[in-house]
C-alpha cells in the first residue's frame, strides 16, 4: 500500500469512528426515541428530554454525545481477498489517534498497572482488535464499539453447574443488572454469552451486543429467552439513567455456542442509553458502505 492509499485508508476509519462517537446507531436512536414518546413518569420523561437534548446538540455542534468516548474496540470480518490485511493494524492505531486528536475523543488509555495515560488511545495492545476470517471475499466488514466505563462496569462471566440451566442463566442476569446496571446509564444494551467457559461467554456476550436492537436469535429457544429477560428486566424500573421509568432495557440479545455438559458460562456485556457502535464495509478498492449509520449520514 502506498503512502497516499494508507493516507486514505487512516482517514476512512478516522471518519468512521468520529461519526460513531457523535451520532447514535439509526436503531439505537429509533428506541431511544421510542421510549421516550411512551414513557409515563414525570421524572422520566425530563431525563429523556436531557437525553434527546443530547443527541441534538452532539450533532449541532459535531461533538461527542458524551464526554466518555470509552476505549476503541474493532471487531473485523476481513475478507481472504482483501489485499490490506497487512496494514490493518497499523491503520486502525494511526486513524484511532487521528480521530482522538480531531473529533476530538478523550484520551481513555491508561498502561497496565502504570495508569499512565497514553493520550492518543493507543498503547499497549490497544485499541483492542478481534479478528474473524471470511473465504471468497475482498471486504472488511468493520465493527467499531466504544467501551464506557460505567458501561463496562456490570460486565461479568461465570461458568455455572450445567443443573442451573435456563434459571440459573436468568438468575446470573437479573442479579448483575439489579446490582450494578444503573452505573451503566439505563435504558441498557444487555449482550448475554452462552458457552463452555468465562472468556467465549464473555466474547460472545459482547457479539450479542453488537446486533442490532430488534433482531432475533435464529434459534427460537435462544429468541424466546431474549424476549422472556427483556420482559423481566422491564419490570426493574430503573430508567432513565437511573431516575425510574417504565423501561430499563433497550434490548436483550443473546449469542451461544455448543457447551460442554459438565458447565454452562454465562457472560454479561451492558451498553448504555448512549450505545456506541458502528458497522461499515469497505471494499478492496476502499469504497465504503455505512451499515449503521443511514440515516445519520443523510441528515
Amino acid at each position: 500500500m502506498d503512502k497516499a492509499m494508507k493516507e486514505k485508508f487512516v482517514g476512512i476509519v478516522s471518519d468512521f469512528i468520529a461519526m460513531t462517537g457523535i451520532y447514535l446507531a439509526d436503531d439505537v436512536e429509533a428506541a431511544i426515541l421510542r421510549l421516550a414518546e411512551s414513557e409515563t413518569g414525570e421524572s422520566a420523561k425530563t431525563m429523556y428530554g436531557c437525553i434527546l437534548d443530547d443527541l441534538k446538540l452532539a450533532k449541532e455542534l459535531h461533538r461527542p454525545l458524551c464526554q466518555d468516548t470509552g476505549v476503541l474496540q474493532f471487531f473485523l470480518d476481513v475478507g481472504t481477498e482483501f489485499p490490506y490485511m497487512n496494514e490493518l493494524k497499523d491503520v486502525l492505531y494511526e486513524a484511532s489517534a487521528k480521530s482522538t486528536m480531531e473529533t476530538p475523543l478523550r484520551p481513555n488509555v491508561v498502561e497496565p498497572l502504570g495508569e499512565h495515560n497514553t493520550g492518543n488511545n493507543v498503547g499497549y495492545d490497544a485499541p483492542y482488535i478481534e479478528v474473524e476470517l471470511v473465504p471468497n471475499s475482498s471486504d472488511l466488514r468493520l465493527r467499531m464499539y466504544m467501551a464506557g466505563g460505567g458501561c463496562s462496569l456490570p460486565g461479568r462471566s461465570k461458568v455455572l453447574m450445567p443443573l442451573e440451566g435456563v434459571e440459573g442463566v436468568k438468575k446470573f442476569v437479573y442479579e448483575t443488572i439489579v446490582e450494578w446496571g444503573i452505573n451503566a446509564c439505563p435504558p441498557l444494551c444487555i449482550g448475554i454469552g452462552l458457552g463452555t467457559c468465562a472468556p467465549t461467554s464473555g466474547m460472545l456476550s459482547k457479539k450479542a451486543l453488537l446486533r442490532p436492537i430488534g433482531t432475533r436469535n435464529e434459534n427460537p429457544a435462544v429468541a424466546a429467552l431474549e424476549d422472556e429477560i427483556e420482559k423481566d428486566l422491564n419490570h426493574l424500573g430503573i430508567a432513565p439513567l437511573g431516575f425510574g421509568g417504565d423501561n430499563s432495557v433497550l434490548s436483550v440479545n443473546i449469542e451461544c455456542a455448543g457447551h460442554h455438559p459438565a458447565t454452562l458460562g454465562v457472560g454479561i456485556t451492558t451498553g448504555c442509553w448512549a450505545t456506541r457502535r458502528g458497522e461499515m464495509i469497505i471494499h478492496k478498492d476502499l469504497s465504503t458502505e455505512i451499515i449503521s449509520h443511514k440515516n445519520s449520514i443523510r441528515g
